[in-house]
C-alpha cells in the first residue's frame, strides 16, 4: 500500500492563479528548467485576455470609429452611421478568446515543460522541512516554493435584491452581468443600468452608449473615476452625458428587483429606473479567505498579501498581481512576475519601486495617470507647485477640434524641482503618458524637461505648455 508521503506530488514551484502574473512566472520559469505546477480554477490567462484588457477595448475601439464617423458633418463632409454591435462582439469571440477557450494558453505552459491542474488550490500546511502544501480537489501537491497569483473576481454589492436577481451563476442570458457577462453577449441590449462609474464602469458604459444603447449609471461616490483628479472627473461626467449616458452620483439604491423591461431599480430618494439588464461594475473581490492561509501563518482575513522587494510573503512563499494590493493591472502583476522569476534563479532583479506606477483608463477622451494625485501629495505633507495646460489651447488639441477635451496636470515636488504626479485628459492620453512617466520614474530634473525639444505641432507640446505654469 502506497505511503501518505508517496500520494503527495512534488515540484520546485507551484503557481496558484495563471492570470497574467502568474502565467508569466510559470511559463519562465518552466521554460529555465524549473518544475512547475501551474494551478488554475478558471481560464489560463486571467482576466486580462478573456475579459479585461483586450475585448473590452475592441468594444471601445469600435465606438471611437462610431464617435469619429459622427464629426464628419462638423469636419469634412455629410456621413450616415448605422451602428451594428454583432461586429465587435464577433471579433471578441473569434480574433480575442477563442470563444473563451484557453486551450492555446494551456498548452504552451505544457510545452514549456509546465504541468497544469483545473481546480482552486488551497494552501493546507507545511510538510516537516517547512515546504508549503496545496491541496486542489483531492490531489496534494508541496514545492520548494509557492507563488500566489489568484487575482480578484467582480464583486456584487449588498444591495437588496442584488443577490437573488443574479441568482447562483451568472451568464449572458441572466438579467445581471459583470465585466465578464457583458463581454459574451452577441447582441447589445436596448437599454442598460450601471452600477459604479471606476474604470470599467466608465469605459462600458460610453462603449455602449455609443451603439445605441440607453445607459442609466450610478455612482455612490460623489464623482466618476474617483481615484483620479477631481478635474479628470469632471471631464468625464461631462463627455458620457454628451454621449447619452444618464448620468447619477451621490446616490443611495434601496433595491433591485425584477420587473419592467427586465431590472427594476429604486433609490433611497423615491426614484426608480428600468432597462432590459443591470451591470454591476462597483469593484471587485479578492479570493484570500478561501485560500488556507491560516495553516501557513498567514492572515486569512488580510486585505491584501504584502509583498517585499522580492515578492515574498513569508518563508518560500511569494505572491504576484492583484493580490498584492500594489496595483489591479496587467502590467503591474507582469512587471512583478518579472521580478519573482529573476530572484528565484538568482538574476539581476528589475525591481524598481512603485513611485512611478502610471495607468490609463480607455474612454474617450483617454486617462493617463501616473504617481500622485495633487491632493495625495499634499496629504503627504509634500511642498506641491502643479502645473497645468488644455488640450483645447493646445495647437494640435485645437487643430483635432471636436472630441479634444481634456487637459495634462503636472505635479511637482518644488523642493526637490521634480514631478511625482501627472495626469493626462485626451485623445490617446495613454500614450502621452510614455514622457511622463519616464519623468516621474527617473526624477528627471524639471530644468531638464522645459530644456527638451517638443515637436510643434504635436499634443505631447502640452506637456511643456503645463511646465511653462510651475
Amino acid at each position: 500500500m502506497a505511503s501518505e508521503d508517496e500520494l503527495v506530488e512534488h515540484y520546485d514551484v507551484i503557481v496558484l492563479g495563471l492570470g497574467p502574473g502568474g502565467e508569466e512566472v510559470a511559463e519562465r520559469l518552466a521554460e529555465a528548467g524549473r518544475r512547475v505546477l501551474g494551478v488554475e480554477a478558471h481560464l489560463v490567462g486571467g482576466e486580462c485576455p478573456y475579459y479585461g484588457c483586450i475585448p473590452s477595448k475592441m468594444i471601445i475601439r469600435a465606438a471611437q470609429t462610431l464617435a469619429e464617423a459622427g464629426r464628419v458633418d462638423q469636419l469634412s463632409g455629410q456621413a450616415e452611421v448605422t451602428p451594428d454591435y454583432t461586429k465587435p462582439a464577433s471579433r471578441i469571440r473569434a480574433e480575442a478568446t477563442d470563444d473563451w477557450n484557453d486551450q492555446a494558453a494551456a498548452d504552451r505552459l505544457r510545452k514549456l515543460g509546465g504541468q497544469l491542474v483545473r481546480g482552486f488550490g488551497r494552501v493546507v500546511g507545511r510538510t516537516s522541512d517547512g515546504r508549503p502544501e496545496v491541496a486542489v480537489g483531492g490531489r496534494r501537491f508541496t514545492a520548494e516554493q509557492l507563488v500566489i497569483a489568484t487575482g480578484t473576481a467582480p464583486a456584487l454589492p449588498p444591495v437588496p435584491g442584488l443577490a437573488e436577481l443574479a441568482g447562483e451563476r451568472l451568464s449572458p442570458d441572466g438579467l445581471v452581468w459583470t465585466n465578464r457577462e457583458v463581454l459574451q453577449v452577441r447582441q447589445a441590449p436596448a437599454s442598460l443600468l450601471v452600477l459604479g462609474a471606476g474604470a470599467i464602469g466608465c469605459e462600458l458604459s460610453q462603449g455602449l452608449a455609443r451603439f445605441g444603447v440607453a445607459v442609466t449609471q450610478f455612482e455612490l461616490g460623489d464623482r466618476v473615476l474617483a481615484v483620479e483628479e477631481p478635474e479628470t472627473s469632471k471631464v468625464i461626467a461631462e463627455v458620457l452625458e454628451r454621449d447619452g449616458v444618464q448620468l447619477h452620483t451621490g446616490v443611495r439604491i434601496e433595491s433591485v428587483a425584477a420587473g419592467g423591461a427586465g431590472v427594476v431599480l429604486s433609490l433611497a430618494d423615491g426614484r426608480s429606473f428600468t432597462a432590459e439588464r443591470l451591470l454591476v461594475a462597483a469593484g471587485r473581490r479578492q479570493h484570500i479567505p478561501e485560500l488556507g492561509l491560516d495553516s501557513v501563518g498567514l492572515d486569512p482575513q488580510a486585505r491584501v498579501l504584502e509583498v517585499d522587494d522580492h515578492m515574498q510573503v513569508a518563508e518560500r512563499i511569494f505572491a504576484v498581481g492583484d493580490v498584492t494590493g500594489k496595483g489591479p493591472f496587467t502590467h503591474v502583476a507582469v512587471w512583478q512576475a518579472r521580478v519573482l522569476v529573476a530572484h528565484l534563479l538568482g538574476r539581476p532583479e528589475p525591481f524598481g519601486g512603485y513611485a512611478g506606477l502610471a495607468w490609463a483608463t480607455f474612454t474617450e477622451p483617454e486617462v493617463g495617470r501616473v504617481g500622485l494625485t495633487e491632493q495625495q501629495a499634499r496629504d503627504k505633507g509634500l511642498p506641491v507647485a502643479v502645473g497645468r495646460a488644455e488640450i483645447a489651447a493646445n495647437s494640435r488639441g485645437w487643430i483635432y477640434g471636436p472630441g479634444n477635451d481634456g487637459f495634462v496636470k503636472l505635479v511637482a515636488d518644488i523642493d526637490r524641482q521634480v514631478l511625482i504626479g501627472a495626469t493626462v485628459v485626451a485623445p490617446a492620453g495613454g500614450e502621452l503618458l510614455g514622457l511622463l512617466t519616464l519623468a516621474v520614474h527617473a526624477e528627471v530634473p524639471l530644468a531638464t524637461l522645459r530644456t527638451m525639444h517638443y515637436a510643434f505641432p504635436t499634443l505631447h507640446r502640452a506637456v511643456s505648455e503645463a511646465l511653462a505654469t510651475i
